[in-house]
């Protein structure tokens, strides 16, 4: 299978700067995974898709200020520090730029509370540093970092809690899972008030969700690995509404992954945590989401190819230039899709 296959013409202009007015007012595309079938409407009437008994499975990740902008010690040049993930302690995996002055024992300075310094250089270029800081690690970054967005944002957030979904709990994410963007806590405590499960789970986003396919064949890209957490209680949750034959409506291709993952690696759902590098592509068989609400992808990334998969590769190329055509808005910022 080709990554020229999932390609699609996208103007510029679709693609969305900043959010909804209001988070649920965004178009939502219905679409059938079966006959292809298209209906137009807005996230708000979700609710009119979701049954008493179903599940809502949600990714409570929080995007963290990961952007970091220091001086070397005793030179005025600024240095770029891009945290990814923790190792450990005050040890993190990061980018820095500009690369090749970021030598082993070199020391960023970021402020009179913060520094940091290489203790190793991974094989891919990116570094493993040191923090050194006085006080609570997470209210310092607060203070000093910024939170990152994908390059094919140009503008300026009003706010930053707008590339941050209304559940967002656990700090580790470099990029929002924006499927849940759409959800508002009205419209949220309206579905639960139906009989909806809502359910949560943790996968910490890398910055690897916004590295293109470079392979020309598909089964040649290796996939970043992305940290997640399913609990016990959500596993509960989602066992009880399959023994009822109820749907789990997976919110986002973060949630997607996680579920799919720990089905793949423990022959069910149950409580576990650890890394996946999981690669949905067409020909995989979905073993726990019944239904997936999702935004509109980049064209040739392994996320368009991710919902090709729960439905195919045709059917999803025809909704997408469907939504060129009527003007929907693409990626992070933009509408979304509800495929059942």
């Amino acid at each position: 299978m080709k990554t020229e296959d999932f390609d699609y013409y996208l103007p510029e202009d679709l693609i969305a700067q900043h959010p909804s007015d209001k988070r649920d007012e965004a178009r939502m595309m219905v679409l059938d995974k079966k006959t292809g079938e298209i209906c137009n409407k807005y996230f708000y009437d979700v609710i009119d898709y979701l049954n008493p008994g179903d599940v809502l499975v949600m990714n409570d990740t929080r995007v963290i200020p990961a952007r970091l902008f220091g001086h070397r010690d005793g030179k005025d040049e600024s240095i770029e520090v891009f945290l990814l993930h923790n190792i450990e302690g005050k040890k993190w995996e990061v980018l820095v730029r500009p690369g090749k002055k970021m030598k082993i024992g070199t020391e960023v300075i970021f402020s009179d509370e913060l520094s940091a310094k290489v203790i190793d250089i991974k094989e891919d270029g990116n570094r493993v540093v040191e923090f050194s800081y006085a006080g609570i690690f997470n209210e310092i970054l607060d203070k000093l970092g910024n939170v990152p967005l994908p390059p094919y944002i140009k503008e300026k957030l009003k706010d930053p809690e707008e590339y941050q979904t209304v559940y967002s709990k656990n700090p580790g994410s470099v990029a929002a899972p924006t499927a849940g963007l759409h959800f508002t806590k009205d419209l949220l405590k309206k579905i639960e008030e139906k009989g909806v499960k809502l359910a949560f789970l943790t996968l910490n986003v890398g910055l690897g969700t916004f590295r293109p396919v470079n392979e020309e064949d598909i089964t040649d890209h290796k996939m970043h690995s992305e940290f997640y957490t399913l609990n016990k209680e959500t596993a509960e949750i989602i066992n009880q509404a399959k023994k009822n034959n109820k749907k789990i409506i997976a919110v986002g291709t973060t949630s997607i992954r996680t579920l799919e993952s720990v089905y793949k690696k423990c022959g069910e759902i149950r409580e576990d945590s650890g890394w996946t590098d999981i690669f949905i592509y067409p020909g995989f068989e979905y073993k726990v989401v019944d239904s997936v609400i999702t935004n509109f992808h980049l064209p040739k990334s392994t996320l368009i190819m991710l919902v090709a998969a729960f439905t195919s590769k045709d059917i999803i190329l025809n909704a997408y230039n469907y939504a060129v055509k009527e003007k929907y808005r693409f990626f992070s910022f933009g509408d979304c899709m509800l495929i059942q």
